[in-house]
């Protein structure tokens, strides 16, 4: 499942921002490739959280997983030298998805909640 799309990341940070980290071959456009391969990422890292309360994949994806997802992701694509407001973020996201993991948080308003494991 995909929490996140390349529009919501040009939608949260702007498109000139996903350009500069994504624009490796200098061609002057966002390269979905790379957007893919960091949201995967994200996607893989929150899955690893988020299955100990919910069954994977969800009906709906929270608006805040959405949010958490674009973090993720951004982070990922700063690589090496992520700024200071990134990290932040990252670390935030990483913290809210242990408190879901723990039970300490649910996954969102919009009806979907992390109530207890998952069946295997």
């Amino acid at each position: 499942m995909t929490y996140a799309t390349q529009q919501a990341l040009v939608d949260r940070f702007g498109e000139l921002e996903i350009l500069q980290l994504t624009d490796r071959d200098n061609v002057g456009s966002i390269d979905a490739e790379v957007v893919a391969s960091a949201l995967a990422d994200a996607d893989e890292l929150i899955d690893s959280y988020i299955a100990a309360r919910a069954a994977l994949p969800l009906a709906t994806v929270p608006e805040r997983l959405v949010r958490v997802a674009g973090d993720i992701a951004r982070y990922f694509l700063h690589a090496a030298a992520p700024t200071e407001q990134v990290r932040t973020a990252y670390k935030d996201s990483l913290t809210w998805l242990r408190d879901v993991a723990a039970g300490k948080a649910t996954l969102g308003d919009d009806g979907v909640t992390a109530a207890g494991p998952a069946a295997a």
